[in-house]
């Protein structure tokens, strides 16, 4: 292990429990947070370098306070808070409770308000500041003349220099596919939002390309329309009316879901027995009220979110920015609306 003690009467920073373990700033974080991802070896190593420097957990937001304000700006477009409240609570977890204030700024969509919010947080002298698009389409910039760290959250940057960290939708819809198909389903159709989405575009891709693999292909082109029961309700009964026999349905949403769900019953066919049903996003208070218990794939927000956090942290703490776009695994979450047949 390479000896690299802070300078004396300085107290010791994650950076330097890295440097010391040989690890990157992101896993030296998890390891002494005890996050899964950590090889036990690699973790054992980070503790001690830890243990010698006298670093405990809770530095390392201290660390960063001093000389610095302990504030950071999330500014979001998020209008209804379906992704920013929980991108929120996963940068807050990894900023600390108490440790780090987060600023909450809606712009509502609104280029102008935005650059308003901006001025306001620059002045408040924030340590750094977390974008949140309320979609994964690429925004603008904001520029490179910010003095301060930035991350952009679930909608990547245009700008190819900034730091971005977006959900991978591409393997969500290949994981929902491969899912469905495990538990025996060769007829799948694809019910989906607004086709100007860039995630509605990413999970048609991934879901082709599973059927693909297996030598299937989907029944019937993808079906987009707007992210609501409404469209699920009546793109089910035209599917149903068209294809009598299809026995999977990918949703693009789980509100789409709800809706397909409904139709389903409707017209008689038995969830999962007749046809199986998989939704995206894996919004609680819709997928565990569903009838039946609705499967999803999770984009796991809050993980994002505390991506995004640690990526300030390691600008704050001196290290080289990762720019380009990083992409966060997805998961899966079986419900009763995909049980494998018998």
């Amino acid at each position: 292990m390479a000896r690299a003690e802070p300078h004396p009467g300085k107290a010791a920073t994650l950076g330097d429990v890295a440097r010391l373990a040989g690890v990157s700033l992101a896993t030296a974080s998890k390891a002494i947070n005890g996050r899964d991802e950590v090889a036990p070896a690699t973790r054992s190593r980070v503790i001690q370098a830890a243990e010698q420097l006298s670093f405990t957990p809770n530095q390392l937001a201290r660390s960063l306070l001093a000389g610095r304000s302990g504030t950071v700006g999330l500014l979001t477009g998020d209008l209804e808070g379906r992704f920013v409240i929980p991108i929120l609570m996963g940068a807050e977890d990894a900023f600390g409770a108490g440790q780090v204030n987060v600023f909450l700024c809606d712009a509502r969509g609104d280029a102008i308000r935005e650059q308003h919010h901006l001025k306001a947080l620059l002045n408040r002298r924030v340590d750094g500041i977390i974008v949140v698009g309320d979609r994964t389409n690429p925004r603008p910039s904001l520029g490179d003349g910010i003095p301060v760290p930035v991350v952009y959250a679930y909608a990547p940057s245009d700008d190819p220099a900034d730091v971005s960290v977006v959900p991978d939708n591409i393997s969500g819809g290949r994981i929902a596919t491969e899912h469905l198909l495990s538990t025996g389903r060769r007829r799948i159709c694809h019910v989906s939002g607004d086709p100007t989405y860039a995630a509605a575009q990413d999970r048609a891709v991934g879901l082709r390309a599973a059927l693909a693999t297996a030598g299937l292909e989907l029944v019937g082109d993808v079906m987009f329309s707007d992210w609501s029961e409404h469209w699920g309700r009546s793109a089910a009964a035209l599917l149903l009316s068209q294809h009598p026999d299809i026995d999977g349905i990918i949703c693009g949403s789980d509100l789409i879901a709800r809706g397909v769900l409904d139709i389903l019953r409707d017209l008689g066919k038995r969830v999962p027995e007749d046809v199986a049903v998989i939704g995206y996003d894996n919004w609680e208070v819709l997928a565990t009220n569903s009838r039946p218990e609705l499967t999803s794939i999770d984009a796991n927000l809050q993980a994002l979110g505390r991506t995004a956090a640690m990526r300030i942290f390691e600008a704050l703490d001196g290290a080289a920015p990762a720019s380009g776009v990083q992409t966060m695994p997805v998961r899966l979450v079986i419900r009763g609306s995909t049980i494998p047949r018998r």
